[in-house]
């Protein structure tokens, strides 16, 4: 074996050594030098990420082809770390409190392994690899789920995590089993591809079918997503915003890689329309279920699973374009949804507060906090000059490049259900800034740390929505990757 094919995993050898340097750290450490655990993480994760984003791409098929890191998969694990770097901010506090900081060296290795193992789903050009990559991620997930451990919730949060997972991960290889028999016993995607053509049968739409269940229930698709809304909701808040985007964004690039480079052949013939009722469903019943949500964490919840539908429209588009357009829009949705989830977060901490009801005047308590979570619900909803509203447009133009009726009806569909959206998220800056209400949470002071990760991501909101410099350097990326990624 060579060895030296290793060299082109820059970006998992930079988590890899994170990990390991936080694991020893952790493990042979005294109580004072623990103190600075979080710190030294943070920081430490944060000059990787700055490693990842400027160092460039090999662009080399290692391992027989089943990996490949080129400017696109960089790109994506860039953005991914970016999401990781704020959660890490945001949870500075929780994992220094009293229940949590005799375990926090646990919590940093275990979010580290799960990067990893989205990383390799990100950059799997084999199903073998896909699957490690993919239980890599999935598994830890549940130990962090249930990280609060005197907490009920917590526990049957992560049951039905683990439960879910488990059967989501059958159904997928019941799917690739079938897969591997149509392509002649190979599970490398251009084999596959080539192997498949444009013969479509019976048994393909059964296989197809039950890869988009396995890959759907990782993005909180419908009929898939019937875990969410628990798992968000008992699991520790920031084990929760961590879940919302940085697992739902991996997820959403490796879908679009297998299905435009596996399948493409038969996209028109047998998963077009799959997509078509998945993506409907997904969006609208995710908006019709938010506005009836209380608990903030639900409410997010239901946010997440209409937001994975306008995702997966990128995919639909199935071409440069569109694989550019679901990069940023996964970034839009990396700061905005890590906004709304700081706030949530912070105001939980120090008062307790969950519901949507508390929130009521909390401009005159917090007005910072109501500002900057105002910021992220116009930036979800997709109200211009913020982020949200480009990042809406840019996937819709990318869907409407071609000159399918179908897909005209589907972005038309989607643009009725960000009306349905505007109406909810408003939901939530009317309880904030217009309700007669006294305000039902004190003034307190966030954490210094909170605050950095809070305004990273109000100033994405902001500035990335006046300057395409990040949608320019997803673009860029693609472009230059199209040699690697077979596009039909």
């Amino acid at each position: 074996m060579d060895y030296s094919q290793f060299g082109s995993m820059i970006p998992e050898l930079i988590v890899l050594g994170i990990f390991v340097l936080v694991f020893l750290f952790d493990t042979f450490s005294n109580e004072n030098g623990k103190r600075i655990l979080t710190p030294l993480t943070t920081i430490l994760f944060g000059l990787g990420t700055i490693a990842i984003w400027i160092i460039p791409a090999c662009g080399e098929e290692v391992f027989g082809g089943m990996y490949i890191n080129d400017n696109a998969t960089n790109a994506i694990k860039a953005i991914l770390n970016i999401g990781v770097f704020i959660v890490f901010l945001q949870s500075a506090k929780w994992v220094e409190s009293d229940e949590v900081a005799i375990r926090k060296g646990e919590f940093y290795e275990l979010l580290l392994v799960t990067l990893f193992g989205m990383y390799l789903m990100v950059s799997a050009r084999h199903f073998l690899l896909f699957i490690i990559g993919l239980e890599s991620a999935s598994l830890p997930l549940a130990a962090l789920v249930a990280f609060n451990k005197k907490h009920y919730e917590s526990h049957e949060a992560a049951i039905k995590y683990i439960m879910t997972a488990v059967f989501s991960s059958a159904i997928l290889l019941v799917g690739l089993s079938f897969v591997y028999a149509f392509s002649g016993g190979s599970l490398y995607f251009q084999d596959i591809a080539y192997n498949i053509g444009g013969r479509p049968s019976g048994l393909l739409i059964i296989a197809i079918a039950f890869v988009i269940a396995g890959i759907g229930f990782k993005l909180s698709l419908v009929p898939f997503h019937l875990w969410t809304a628990d798992v968000y909701q008992g699991a520790p808040t920031a084990i929760t915003s961590y879940l919302s985007v940085v697992s739902k964004g991996a997820a959403a690039f490796a879908f679009f890689v297998i299905f435009v480079q596996c399948f493409g052949a038969v996209y028109s013939d047998v998963w077009e329309w799959m997509m078509y009722a998945v993506i409907i469903a997904t969006i609208t019943i995710g908006n019709l279920f938010a506005i009836r949500q209380k608990n903030m964490k639900r409410f997010m919840a239901f946010s997440s699973i209409s937001q994975a539908g306008y995702i997966m429209l990128g995919a639909m588009a199935a071409d440069g374009l569109g694989l550019a357009s679901m990069m940023f829009y996964i970034f839009v949705y990396v700061v905005s949804n890590l906004g709304a989830f700081a706030v949530i977060n912070t105001i939980e901490e120090n008062s307790g507060k969950i519901s949507m009801d508390d929130y009521n005047g909390l401009h005159k308590t917090n007005p910072w906090l109501s500002f900057a979570m105002t910021l992220a619900m116009f930036s979800l909803a997709g109200i211009p000059p913020f982020a949200g509203f480009f990042s809406k447009i840019l996937i819709f133009t990318s869907v409407t490049g071609s000159n399918s009726w179908a897909l005209y009806a589907l972005v038309l569909i989607a643009l009725i259900n960000t009306i349905i959206s505007l109406y909810y998220y408003l939901l939530v800056v009317k309880a904030m800034w217009i309700s007669p209400e006294e305000p039902k949470i004190a003034s307190f002071k966030t954490a210094c740390v909170e605050r950095w990760g809070l305004w990273l991501c109000v100033a994405g909101i902001i500035f990335f929505g006046l300057v395409p410099y990040i949608y320019q350097y997803c673009y860029d990326a693609v472009q230059s990757s199209l040699a690697y990624l077979t596009i039909f």
